[in-house]
């Protein structure tokens, strides 16, 4: 295989570990969450410093507790392959953390950067250390939204647990 194409399909597994760990924190998937870190890895969000796979479980039960519902949205993503082995990514994330609560909803929103540094192990890429940094920070309340410009009704509501996702990959790997 060429040089080119195999850090095209590094850049898009480690892509991939990305949006996975994304996907998990939004979740409160511990399990996920987990197999985006090596065993030995460190994370440093800030507020947490410390092995990555025990952060998971941290911020899982964090996020539960503390809020109704996450996104963490992945914008760019700047990806160098090292060796084949050692890679380091710079991801941009926009997050959107709503409170828990009565009343209207308390919403923090945030700018932020993944810094990362990707090992492959085994043939799998995750990540060894990442840190966390925090570009920017807004508090808003938002009203209720009574009204909307159309019906809401039929769609399908995101969850931490039994969300649609679970069926669907579910249904998906049934059909193979």
């Amino acid at each position: 295989m060429n040089e080119e194409l195999k850090n095209l399909l590094d850049k898009q597994a480690i892509a991939e570990v990305i949006h996975r760990y994304c996907r998990g924190v939004d979740r409160c998937d511990v399990e996920l969450l987990e197999s985006v870190y090596h065993p030995d890895s460190y994370d440093d969000h800030g507020y947490w410093k410390g092995n990555g796979r025990e952060f998971a479980a941290f911020v899982a039960g964090r996020l539960t507790e503390a809020n109704s519902a996450t996104t963490h949205s992945v914008t760019n993503t700047l990806i160098d392959i090292l060796d084949h082995e050692t890679a380091h990514a710079e991801s941009q994330v926009m997050v959107t953390l709503i409170r828990r609560g009565d009343g209207p909803p308390i919403v923090d929103l945030m700018g932020a950067r993944y810094l990362d540094v990707f090992t492959r192990r085994h043939g799998v890429w995750r990540i060894a250390e990442r840190t966390v940094v925090l570009d920017w920070h807004k508090c808003e309340q938002w009203r209720s939204t009574s009204n909307p410009p159309m019906s809401l009704d039929g769609f399908k509501q995101g969850a931490r647990s039994n969300d649609p996702l679970y069926s669907f990959l579910g249904s998906r790997e049934s059909s193979r």
